[in-house]
């Protein structure tokens, strides 16, 4: 498919608008050399609109839109708990993580644990993350990247990958973090129009003359199946998204994994102007992660029924669902097209930017100025971080495809790549933060036993879905890091975190956006929930293990929308507990003024309860 010159003209204004602002946002006031704290974290100075706007755009990257729009294509609707549920764990990062982290005034996570278990602890992390963070993100970024691009222009794959990685680097290279979350308000901006403009067209072609709505109501009444949240045993997906566990289960570990201690989404919250900024920064994103299905998971289902209607290539996209997004964009019109293009461009080259600069401040900051050059000028670590991110960019080139040019979905492949070690991360960081005891050997020893548990599992009982995999192991690694932690050494004094010191209390502007969220989501899915259930459905409810299945004697639920609808009401008192006022440390007492607002909250939460009663 070749874009017309009116695309092209749009993809080229938009480069152009790019380059001028990441320019402009980078340059430094007259006599001021840029130092560390200007290039890894933007001068502290980041507002909460581009904090929340550059988390997304450095999060939907190829790995999302080409991944779940291909998961859309194979499963459904189902792979969007990934997003949902990710929006709770952003409110419950924002309110308990982010204190911690800007209290220890901090570049890296590395250093957080530095500061909490020591050097060694760190250095491993360090360098496990370079290695993750070159050797699978980046290259899924790329790869992913490169097929879309291959499949709407016709460019090989590994020119196309290298046209990113040049575009990626010459916009971010100069200005680092700062360069990276301005620009990224344009890119999430034409990335949400351009995703809309997609899931319409999509639609439009599913309803014919019922137009986009009509399409929607199609896909629900024709292929049901691609509707429900939680999958059955019998899913040939089941083992990929193994149905109450997705909710229940390993699938936050993942997310506390991503969300709360990655150096590539955290960064943007250690650049803020203050922690209120940062915390309405990660609201804003959990608001804008409730539109990502709409735009990435919908399109795939449309590509389903239009294949099984005879428009798309059904052996093709079954081959390759990965394929599944770029196919959509050849049936765009021109001039749209060119606007679509662009939205993919802006996902792609802002995750390959964001991951670049965080590839360079761990390695400059918890590598280079630790261990390699000591005292040097803060010019000197800013060139290094430079190199650093570019150097990263060329080998993930040259691994991507041998890396992931076979596998039949990269998204899931990342997943349960990234799971290996997710559990052990979740576990030092909860334990660093909510338990004094925790030392340094228990740390060393749940972070291995992360990964020999992890191996032993995938081979030992290589039925078990990962996603349960990573929580039963999580669980384990929590036992032996007490354990050890008990049966050795107590920590240096200065090293446990003060919880008693820090502020959790949030503002009423955070507190309401939370609630709106939750409630959004809860009303979303009980009330598609009930659409479902007009058409004939089982009710039997059975929790599924690899090995056979353990019938629940609980109240037959309706449909799979209305179960997954009740689960996330459960687990939204937790996130409207973690959003109400707090304590502000041990001992304050609360105000009349906060008991009346946790009244409210509760009151809420038992209204919202009522209602979904009503459903089941």
């Amino acid at each position: 498919m070749a874009l017309e010159t009116i695309d092209i003209v749009i993809v080229a204004f938009y480069a152009v608008a790019l380059f001028a602002i990441a320019f402009f946002v980078s340059r430094e006031p007259a006599g001021h050399t840029k130092d560390t704290e200007d290039y890894f974290l933007a001068g502290k100075a980041l507002p909460w609109w581009a904090i929340g706007a550059s988390l997304i755009a450095a999060n939907i990257s190829a790995e999302q839109i080409i991944g779940q729009s291909g998961q859309g294509f194979v499963v459904g609707i189902a792979i969007a708990a990934y997003e949902w549920q990710a929006a709770i764990v952003l409110l419950i990062v924002a309110k308990y993580f982010l204190p911690i982290f800007l209290e220890r005034n901090i570049f890296t996570m590395p250093q957080f644990l530095e500061t909490r278990f020591g050097p060694e602890v760190k250095s491993i992390m360090a360098v496990f993350w370079i290695v993750l963070y070159t050797a699978v993100n980046l290259t899924s970024i790329l790869w992913l990247g490169g097929l879309a691009i291959s499949a709407v222009t016709g460019v090989a794959v590994l020119p196309a990958m290298a046209g990113l990685a040049a575009f990626a680097a010459l916009y971010s290279l100069y200005g680092g973090l700062k360069a990276v979350a301005m620009t990224d308000i344009i890119q999430v901006v034409v990335l949400i129009i351009g995703g809309f403009a997609i899931t319409w067209i999509a639609l439009g072609l599913v309803g014919g003359d019922r137009g986009a709505l009509g399409g929607l109501s199609t896909l629900l009444g024709e292929i049901p199946g691609h509707f429900n949240m939680i999958l059955e045993p019998d899913h040939p997906k089941y083992s990929d998204l193994p149905g109450i566990w997705t909710l229940l289960g390993g699938l936050w570990v993942l997310h506390f994994s991503y969300w709360g201690f990655n150096q590539y989404i955290i960064q943007r919250a250690l650049g803020a102007e203050n922690l209120k900024e940062a915390q309405k920064g990660l609201a804003f994103a959990a608001f804008l992660k409730l539109l990502i299905p709409l735009i990435v998971v919908i399109p795939g289902i449309a590509a389903l029924w239009l294949a099984q209607n005879g428009q798309l290539d059904m052996a093709a996209l079954s081959k390759t669902p990965d394929s599944t997004y770029g196919t959509l964009m050849t049936l765009v019109p021109g001039g749209l097209r060119g606007l679509v293009f662009a939205a993919l461009i802006a996902a792609i080259v802002s995750s390959l930017a964001s991951m670049m600069n965080s590839i360079s401040t761990i390695f400059t900051m918890d590598i280079y100025r630790d261990y390699i050059a000591k005292d040097k000028s803060e010019t000197h670590y800013v060139t290094v971080g430079r190199i650093t991110a570019f150097v990263a960019m060329v080998l993930a080139l040259i691994l991507a495809k041998p890396f992931l040019g076979g596998m039949e979905s990269a998204f899931q492949t990342i997943q349960e790549y990234t799971g290996f070690i997710a559990p052990g991360i979740v576990a030092i960081f909860l334990l660093g933060f909510f338990w004094k005891r925790a030392n340094r050997e228990g740390a060393f020893a749940l972070l291995f036993s992360s990964v020999v548990l992890n191996l032993m599992a995938k081979f030992g009982l290589p039925d078990m879905p990962f996603v349960l995999r990573i929580w039963i192991v999580f669980l384990i690694c929590l036992v032996i890091g007490v354990i050890v932690s008990l049966l050795t050494s107590p920590p240096k004094e200065d090293q446990p975190v003060d919880v008693g010191g820090i502020s959790f209390k949030t503002s009423i502007g955070f507190n309401t956006a939370s609630l709106v969220i939750v409630l959004i989501m809860t009303q979303s899915t009980s009330s598609t929930g009930r659409y479902l259930a007009l058409r004939p459905h089982y009710g039997a409810s059975r929790l599924a293990f690899p090995n056979g299945a353990v019938p629940v004697a609980a109240t037959v639920l309706e449909n799979d929308m209305v179960r997954f609808g009740f689960g996330v009401s459960a687990l939204a008192i937790l996130a409207l507990a973690a959003c109400a006022p707090q304590l502000e440390g041990a001992g304050s007492t609360i105000t009349g003024q906060d008991a009346a607002a946790q009244t409210s909250s509760s009151a809420a939460i038992h209204e919202r309860l009522a209602v979904l009663d009503t459903h089941l």
